[in-house]
This record gives structure tokens, sequence and C-alpha cells, in this order.
């Protein structure tokens, strides 16, 4: 048996692996190759098929010691394929069970009866930044189904009846082929619940839930970055079934500053100083988040210097009381007029530091004569 890989390779486990290492394993495989997961996908059906195999030995603790000392063989045995897989295994229901609800929403064999969970929602909230620097409290409107309160998520109208549903037998679930081996799904003819409703309610008209717009207070925490996800706990879509309910999920999405630039707790900005203070030095207002702060320039400052403000971030989300700084680059104001007065001034000193500057236009036939 040349082709066949070595089985805890296949599911990636050591050979001392326990049997709820192997089980973990396995699910893992199938769960990622599955043939529901990858229509169409040969290979992955293929690999699907390699892990069950695996798994069928090596979880099965005589077939695993045959194996560890035969190999493949099994010690002439060999593997019975999936027919002998299914009576050693109890059927795949057995072997899948667990898969059941990640695929399905259900449970196994009359998975479909069972309460089932309300699926999760998520809704997205954009805030500014000045809001992150307070946290922000505010009020959600969120749609959603719930269960009928008229017919207490039976679907039926009070007084009458249920019989059993005729396509599943009262189950809640249809068996469906699908290449080498056989699925357990829930019934599209009753939707999982097994019964036929003689009279639905005229609420819910036979759906067993209800939209309806639920209104929730929502804490923002002081600190938050885009793409945090708050969890609201048993505030998603009502289960069916008497099922716990699902879980909402706000994401959070904080829009982009005009002035600031954020990186974790702390901001940074860019601000034009007169090049006179740039020079001899001085104070500046710089602007915050709330409002204002006095900016000392030190003498001589060149463009690109980078200052700080102490205190003047945003909280650190772990530790509200805890703001970060504020990073100002200083760029250089450069008056593009100035009066026949500061002129004076500005040659006066342009001679006094030797600097080369232009006093006064040359005309046409000067520029001309310095060309050549």
């Amino acid at each position: 048996m040349p082709n066949k890989r070595d089985y805890y390779i296949v599911l990636g486990v050591p050979r001392s692996a326990t049997a709820d290492e192997i089980k973990k394993a396995y699910r893992k495989i199938a769960m990622q190759f599955h043939p529901d997961r990858n229509p169409g996908n040969a290979e992955a059906e293929e690999k699907f098929k390699e892990a069950a195999e695996a798994y069928a030995i090596l979880s099965d603790q005589e077939k695993r010691a045959q194996y560890d000392q035969f190999g493949h063989s099994l010690g002439g045995q060999g593997f019975q394929g999936f027919e002998g897989f299914a009576e050693n295994f109890g059927g795949f229901g057995d072997i899948f069970g667990d898969l059941f609800e990640d695929f399905f929403g259900g449970g196994g064999r009359g998975g479909g009866r069972r309460p089932r969970r309300g699926a999760d929602l998520q809704i997205g909230m954009r805030i500014t930044l000045e809001e992150v620097l307070k946290g922000k409290e505010t009020v959600l409107e969120i749609p959603r189904l719930e269960t009928c309160g008229e017919c207490a998520g039976s679907g039926a109208a009070k007084g009458s009846k249920k019989t059993p549903c005729r396509d599943c037998q009262g189950q809640g679930e249809v068996r469906v082929s699908q290449g080498f081996f056989t699925l357990r799904r829930t019934c599209p003819t009753c939707q999982g619940a097994g019964e036929k409703i003689e009279k639905p309610c005229t609420e819910c008209r036979g759906q067993r839930r209800v939209k309806k717009t639920r209104k929730l207070n929502l804490k923002i925490p002081a600190g938050i970055h885009s793409q945090a996800r708050l969890k609201i706990t048993g505030e998603g879509e009502g289960g069916e079934q008497s099922g716990r309910r699902g879980d909402l999920y706000v994401l959070i999405e904080v829009q982009p500053h005009d002035f600031f630039e954020r990186k974790d707790e702390h901001l940074y900005c860019e601000l034009l100083v007169p090049f006179t203070t740039a020079v001899l030095g001085g104070e500046v207002q710089c602007p915050t988040l709330t409002a204002k702060a006095a900016l000392e320039i030190p003498a001589g400052t060149p463009a690109g210097k980078i200052l700080k403000i102490k205190g003047e971030g945003v909280p650190s989300l772990q530790a509200a009381q805890v703001r970060g700084d504020l990073y100002v680059r200083v760029e250089i104001d450069v008056p593009s007029k100035v009066s026949s007065e500061e002129k004076k001034l500005l040659v006066e000193f342009a001679r006094l530091r030797g600097d080369k500057v232009q006093t006064k236009k040359k005309d046409l036939f000067e520029r001309l004569k310095e060309s050549f």
C-alpha cells in the first residue's frame, strides 16, 4: 500500500497522542475539508475521506494497536472501507455526530427537535476621536427576531393541534446522500420541528418568531480603537424550540480626524510656528482634543522638530486614567509678504549674519547683462 500516508501524519498528531487529541485533530480536518463546505472539490473530498479512514483506525484501541505494529495491513485485515467503518463505529452519525451542530445548527439524531440557539447579530458604529477621549453612552435600536409572545414560540394558534411531519416522521431531520456517505439534515418541510402545525399562529404565521426592534443602552469605553468589537451577551436573535438567544456584536470605527493622527494612545499633529518664534524661542498655543495647550518653542527650533505635550493624548483602554501624549511636529511659517519696515529690519539682520539676500528687484537690462 505505497500510496497511503501514515495515519498519524494525516491527522497531524504524534504517535503518543491521546484519544481526545486524535478526535480533536480529526474534527478540525473534517470541518475544513467537509464536502458541504467544498462543493465539487474532489481534492477536499479525498482529504476528508483520508482523515475519516485515519480516525476510524486510530480511534479504535484494538485497531490502533494493530496499526502501530503492522502498519496499514493491520496484520492482514487492512482497512475495510467505509461499509466496515459504519458497522464498527455505529454508522456515520456517531462518528460525525459532533460535527452536525457546526454544519447545520442541529445535533445528531433528532437534533432538529432540540433547542436551537439564535443567530448572532453585528452592527457598526462610527465615533469621533473626541468621543474616544471621554467614552460614549448611546441607545441602540436593534431589529431582531424574537420568540412570538402569542404562541410562546410554538407556531400554533391557541387550541390547535400538531401532527408529526410526514417527510421526516417527526424526527426533524432527513437523510441526504452525498458522495460516499449519507448526511442528516434539518427537514425542509417542518424546519426541524418534527411537527406539522394544523392552525398557524396569527401573530407569527407559524414561524414561531416575530421581528421586533430592541432598544439597548450601550457604553463605549474611553480609549477604544477602530475595529474593536463589543460583545453584548444574549442580545442577538431569539432561539428556536426555547433555545437561548444569540449575542450582539458592535463593531467600532473611529472616524479620521482633520488635525490629529492617532497611534495607540498617542496623538500626532503638525503646527505652523512663526519663523521669528522658531529663531528667538517663545510660547505658542497648540490645539488639543479639549481646548488649547501652551507649547514652549526653544530658540533655534528647526522645521521638522518634534516637541511633546505630556498627557494630551487619548486614554489607554487598559487604564482609562492614563492618557498618552501629544507629539507636535514644528513647521516654520514663512510670510509671503512683508511690510517695508519689516523688510528693512530683515535686510539688516541678513547683513549682520553675512547672508546674501535680494534687496531689490533687478530690471530686465540688468538681468540680461548678468547673463553675459
